[in-house]
């Protein structure tokens, strides 16, 4: 006979549906502007479509649908002709407005040639695209805020971009998802609040050095203490970071942007960018290096993630501990993006504030980076 099955015995099985067919409702990055003002036509595939992207006589970023409402050519591998993007099948030619403005072989323009146009923003030297599937214009509170206030100097941009296969609320998850800093990506948080209101949701984080993973070697350098975060995501695609790593006699201020935008409901553009603050204690050409060395240590992290993404599986039911952060709170707030505007609930946009309780985890971690370097201490051939 077998035994009873009572709850505690039931199997939890993982919902999975369909990832959404709509896109995100918000500003999207593009990188950066000044690769789009070279006098050409650029291609991005976004939005389940492809957009092209040029600059027109002034130096003005346009952003068009790529395919020509003729006969479906390719505008993006056209030409630009003053302010306007020429076909490259028939020449026929598509000004800002997404009018036709020519077509050179005929005797007038019919009155219905006109196609989609999308609208645009360029703040500190990055270009963005606002998509709403209801063809709303953006509203002037869900605007990207300013990033290097004046008076103060910063490196250049350092920029990387990757194509990601998985839909995006992969990533959105991370920005309650403390335990994952830890075994992914081997930083140690000891600290850890989220704060989500409107259209934003804020990640605040501080952590310590591990010592089992980064051994400090150079006596002429200073050691690395720690790091402290204040993470906001503005929208459902653009990440600011303000990130400050502490070094023994000084700090290096930084600003982490992590950004994407949608392919298709199953992929999408993941880019990354980080600019160093000059200092007294931090000048130009220390900062120029030290920001092509946090790109490179970032870019590790995400690469960490991808190969975490690439061999898990969709979940919409996880199951959760206290100590997994409001995993369900910030998808209900993500969820805002994809409903119409009169459809947002206000549990979607009332704030929420959670710090997690860090005492088990921190005991635990302090533990097990206390055993890797034990083992790490053994000669060879000898048990701990």
């Amino acid at each position: 006979m077998s035994p009873t099955s009572t709850q505690s015995d039931e199997v939890r099985v993982i919902e999975q549906a369909e990832p959404p067919a709509r896109f995100a409702r918000g500003w999207h990055c593009l990188g950066l502007v000044e690769g789009f003002r070279d006098g050409n036509p650029h291609s991005i595939e976004a939005f389940g479509t492809k957009l092209v992207v040029f600059a027109d006589s002034k130096g003005e970023i346009k952003i068009l649908d790529a395919y020509c409402r003729h006969m479906g050519g390719d505008l993006s591998r056209g030409t630009v002709k003053g302010d306007s993007i020429a076909c490259p099948f028939h020449d026929w030619r598509w000004g800002s407005n997404g009018k036709c403005t020519a077509i050179p072989y005929a005797r007038r323009v019919p009155p219905l040639a006109r196609t989609r146009t999308w609208k645009t923003m360029e703040q500190d030297e990055l270009l963005f695209v606002w998509n709403d599937p209801e063809g709303n214009l953006p509203p002037a509170e869900v605007t990207i805020p300013q990033m290097c206030p004046g008076g103060t100097e910063w490196t250049e941009w350092v920029w990387k971009s990757i194509v990601i296969d998985t839909n995006c609320r992969e990533i959105i998850d991370n920005v309650v998802d403390m335990a994952h800093f830890f075994y992914v990506h081997y930083s140690f948080p000891t600290y850890f609040k989220n704060i989500l209101e409107g259209h934003v949701a804020i990640q605040e984080q501080n952590g310590i050095s591990r010592g089992d993973i980064t051994e400090w070697t150079d006596p002429d350098f200073p050691k690395l203490l720690g790091n402290r975060s204040v993470a906001a995501y503005y929208g459902p695609s653009f990440m600011i970071d303000d990130l400050v790593y502490e070094y023994e006699n000084f700090e290096v201020e930084s600003i982490l942007i992590n950004c994407h935008y949608p392919v298709s409901p199953n992929q999408f553009v993941l880019m990354y960018g980080i600019k160093v603050k000059k200092t007294e204690q931090v000048q130009a050409e220390i900062a120029d290096q030290m920001v092509h060395a946090m790109i490179d240590y970032i870019g590790t992290g995400f690469e960490q993630d991808i190969e975490i993404w690439k061999n898990k599986t969709r979940i919409d039911n996880p199951l959760l501990t206290n100590e997994d952060g409001p995993v369900y709170q910030l998808r209900r707030w993500y969820e805002q993006f994809y409903v119409d505007v009169a459809d947002i609930k206000p549990e979607m946009v009332d704030r929420f504030e959670f710090e997690l309780d860090t005492t088990k985890p921190v005991d635990a971690w302090k533990k097990e980076v206390a055993d890797n370097l034990g083992r790490r201490a053994v000669p060879a051939g000898q048990s701990v």
